[in-house]
């Protein structure tokens, strides 16, 4: 049987095939006929059957189930099974009041047999195990079931924002794919609407137990007035009638609902626990084999006072202080595997001449950490390593450019809470965080009130707090983003590779994206007529693209567009910005806007003018001869007009004439090398270009 019952793959095609809803929807109506339709005996005797067996196999899933969520049918279920309850409830107080002066038979066996099994046929004894039932049932499972229900809805309700964020942090800083993120965000949307429901569906069990004692109530006192009135009965006869088959009907009623409630507590109780019930619960117990050294001895204790059965208490006893030396014994054998397991881990004693090498070995991207960061890498749970590696997949989507592995290692020169990125044997950035902290960042820029260490988030340098983790429920409700140390590493580490892929995309890495491309593809490159290299021509133009951000996925296309180019002009620049036509789909696909307009900021006739006017060409070779002091003035005019637009979470590419573009973009490389720069020739057939801005002389 699969679990999640509200996604059953079970076979249903001997109970309708394809018509399971038809027979779902008459299995409801039938319900409701019981309300007003006279049952007989024996029918009465099936449903309460039914009725039992329901709430078993109800209590045996929530017992099993893993999560919550992989039974998150219950709310409707449990309405079913309430009203088909309360439905049978009806029919037997119809019989008990109609035929109960007939004996204790009236009502069927099923109720007889409650009657006389569970009682012995003593109403006074009847009622007593009715009324510590219903106690159990309405005081003990039932309220404490309603109440945290009611809490898990509203803390799922207050703690969504803050969990919609952290997926989002982990989407953007490439922990998780797009994948992922939906599927958390699912999972969350079904949280939030199963707890809401619970918290409804827990007061049908509330409502069910006092409807069955107001039905056992009026059962009582009608049962004794009709056999009074209508069958000249006594009135101890109809006390002792009506009283037993109302108790027994209210047993049969009660033990279902008693069940149900169990199950509907087991359900809410479970929280954010894994795994079944059973081993939920007793592996934690077995955690802690001390605990069950002194249940073991305070039993004795129990067991040698004055008056106590020894003989029971001494057996118990020895069985749990058995059980507490088994588990100890496991976990010393569990402690002594993990560690021979680490000892293994451990990297082998190298040679001198392999020791060497490695000491002169330079890696492509390493990432040091200060000596209180390394249980972000070697604790058990350590998600850093995860993150890390999944960055590979998050490079290959978005640029395809295939990240080299990222070396984790720890520096003793580092302080103690900071970390490092190097490339290629050069430290590039660093920042620091704090181990068992949470960073809270407010996007707007604000102050955060919450107390903690006040820092800058190493990535964008926005202004931050690392709070104590009891902490990160609290600013998530007041809307802050909580981001662990892991996501910071990781956010910074991406960043910095997105601004140094140029140089991580090495003449080896250019030949292994050659090798894995079609061989007709390899011909081609290797045909093109030039005196350079096929593969640092390509490695060149792979460059620029990685520097302005373009991806490189296509690489097909790429490698035509530099055949193409390459038969006229070996001049690498003039081939990237053939190439940049050629994937001029792809710019403004990356480039548009949500309503699916490329906003582009334009210059000036009067600085187009200039900036064509400052191109000389000389035997075929193109300089840039503008003044140092224009160029100035046309940066700050660029960034002037940019930054209207960023400051309204808008950002245009500017838009130039062909030949400027590559002039343009090496003025602006510097100062702000976000910021794209396209021609005309980029600008797709099909694409709208909507200009929002203009550098103006």
């Amino acid at each position: 049987m699969n679990v999640r019952i509200a996604n059953s793959s079970l076979s249903w095609t001997s109970f309708g095939g394809n018509h399971r809803d038809i027979g779902f929807a008459v299995g409801v109506m039938l319900i409701l006929a019981v309300l007003f339709v006279p049952l007989p005996p024996s029918i009465l005797d099936f449903g309460l059957a039914v009725s039992l067996s329901l709430s078993v196999l109800i209590l045996m899933v929530a017992l099993w189930i893993s999560t919550p969520l992989d039974f998150n049918s219950f709310p409707t279920l449990l309405l079913v099974v309430t009203m088909l309850r309360l439905a049978l409830n009806v029919s037997s107080t119809r019989l008990i009041l109609s035929e109960g002066h007939n004996g204790p038979g009236a009502a069927g066996s099923v109720i007889e047999g409650f009657a006389h099994f569970i009682v012995g046929g003593d109403y006074v004894i009847g009622i007593v195990i009715f009324a510590i039932l219903v106690t159990i049932n309405f005081i003990v499972i039932t309220k404490g079931s309603t109440r945290i229900a009611e809490v898990a809805a509203r803390f799922s309700l207050d703690a969504m924002p803050g969990k919609q964020m952290a997926i989002d942090a982990d989407l953007s800083a490439g922990a998780i794919t797009d994948e992922e993120a939906r599927e958390r965000r699912k999972t969350l949307e079904e949280e939030s609407a199963f707890f809401g429901a619970m918290d409804g569906a827990s007061k049908f069990v509330r409502g069910d137990a006092v409807a069955g004692i107001i039905i056992t109530f009026i059962n009582v006192v009608g049962g004794i007035l009709i056999g009074i009135a209508s069958h000249e009965l006594s009135v101890g006869q109809a006390l002792g009638r009506y009283t037993v088959l109302t108790i027994g009907d209210g047993l049969v009623t009660q033990i279902p609902a008693l069940v149900v409630s169990l199950a509907a507590g087991v359900l809410v109780t479970k929280g954010g626990t894994k795994g079944a019930a059973n081993e939920a619960v007793l592996s934690q117990l077995s955690n802690f084999p001390k605990a069950l050294f002194m249940a073991a001895g305070l039993t004795l204790c129990v067991g040698l006072l004055p008056g106590f059965p020894l003989s029971i208490f001494f057996p118990l006893a020895a069985a749990i202080a058995a059980l507490g030396y088994f588990v100890n014994a496991a976990e010393q054998k569990r402690r002594r595997e993990a560690a021979a397991e680490e000892s293994r881990a451990k990297e082998p004693v190298l040679s001198e001449s392999e020791a060497i090498s490695d000491l002169l070995k330079v890696d492509d991207l390493r990432l040091n950490l200060g000596s209180a960061l390394v249980p972000l890498i070697t604790s058990v749970d350590a998600a850093l390593p995860g993150k890390v590696k999944s960055l590979r997949n998050l490079f290959i989507q978005d640029f395809g450019f295939v990240l080299p592995p990222v070396r984790i290692k720890d520096d003793a020169g580092l302080p103690s809470h900071e970390y490092s990125v190097e490339l290629q044997g050069v430290e590039t950035a660093r920042g620091e965080v704090r181990p068992l902290m949470m960073m809270v960042i407010d996007p707007s820029g604000k102050d955060i009130t919450l107390p903690g260490i006040r820092t800058r988030e190493p990535t964008f340098g926005l202004n931050a707090v690392w709070v104590d983790d009891s902490r990160a429920s609290e600013a998530e409700m007041q809307g802050l983003t909580v981001v662990d140390p892991e996501s910071v590493i990781t956010t910074h580490l991406t960043e910095v590779i997105k601004e140094h892929m140029p140089e991580i995309l090495t003449y080896a890495a250019t030949q292994k994206l050659i090798d894995e491309l079609p061989k007709e593809y390899q011909k081609l490159l290797s045909d093109c007529g030039s005196s350079t290299p096929p593969t640092v021509v390509l490695q060149h133009v792979l460059q620029s693209l990685l520097g302005e951000r373009v991806s490189i996925r296509n690489l097909p296309r790429i490698i035509e567009a530099v055949a193409e180019a390459a038969s006229n002009t070996q001049k690498i620049q003039t081939i990237v910005e053939y190439v940049r036509g050629r994937l001029a789909k792809q710019i403004c696909q990356s480039l548009a806007d949500m309503s699916g307009y490329v906003p582009a900021i334009g210059l000036s006739p009067e600085w187009e003018q200039e900036i064509t006017n400052a191109i000389s060409r000389t035997d075929g070779e193109e300089t840039f001869l503008m003044s140092p002091k224009r160029v100035q003035e046309l940066v700050i005019a660029i960034r002037k007009e940019i930054q209207k637009h960023s400051e309204s979470d808008k950002w245009p590419a500017l838009l130039v004439s062909p030949a400027a573009r590559p002039y343009v973009r090496s003025v602006l490389e510097r100062v702000s090398p976000t910021t794209p720069v396209i021609s005309h020739n980029e600008v797709h057939r099909k694409a709208s270009l909507r200009t929002v801005g203009t550098v103006g002389g």
